[in-house]
């Protein structure tokens, strides 16, 4: 696997993202698909390695871990970030920014707990506001090309 990711990291147009988040992957490579906790895949020796953006350098989930306490209010924001995705369908603009950080901040202030961040996002004007696409508005969108 780090062989094949290694390719992708070598190609410019696929290294930007890779580089970025291939250390994480390599991080929780010590747990399956379900997540059971694992030292062999197949008959190779688990190798849960890697180094994050700064050259900082961890060998197993639990340092990997350590190094993203170091800063849980960027990584609370950016997981707000991915979740809020997740649940309006559609990627963050720039006038969702602000929201995003308010959402982070309220999930810092009580003690970073993914129920909280689920809660508040729920709670968010982005989510109970948000446009749900539907059927005829494809045939409308359609209607209007011809």
């Amino acid at each position: 696997m780090r062989q094949q990711l290694e390719k992708h990291r070598s190609d410019p147009t696929c290294a930007s993202c890779h580089t970025k988040m291939d250390a994480l992957g390599f991080g929780l490579e010590n747990y399956d698909g379900i997540g059971q906790w694992r030292t062999q895949e197949g008959e190779t020796a688990v190798d849960s390695s890697g180094t994050l953006p700064g050259n900082r350098l961890f060998s197993t989930p639990a340092q990997l871990k350590s190094l993203l306490m170091e800063d849980k209010d960027a990584f609370a924001e950016c997981l707000t970030e991915k979740v809020l995705t997740y649940a309006l369908g559609r990627g963050i603009e720039r006038d969702d920014r602000p929201t995003v950080a308010a959402i982070a901040r309220k999930v810092a202030a009580r003690q970073y707990r993914f129920s909280a961040m689920i809660e508040e996002i729920v709670l968010s004007p982005l989510f109970r506001q948000r446009r749900v696409a539907t059927a005829s508005d494809g045939l409308r969108a359609a209607s209007k090309k011809g």
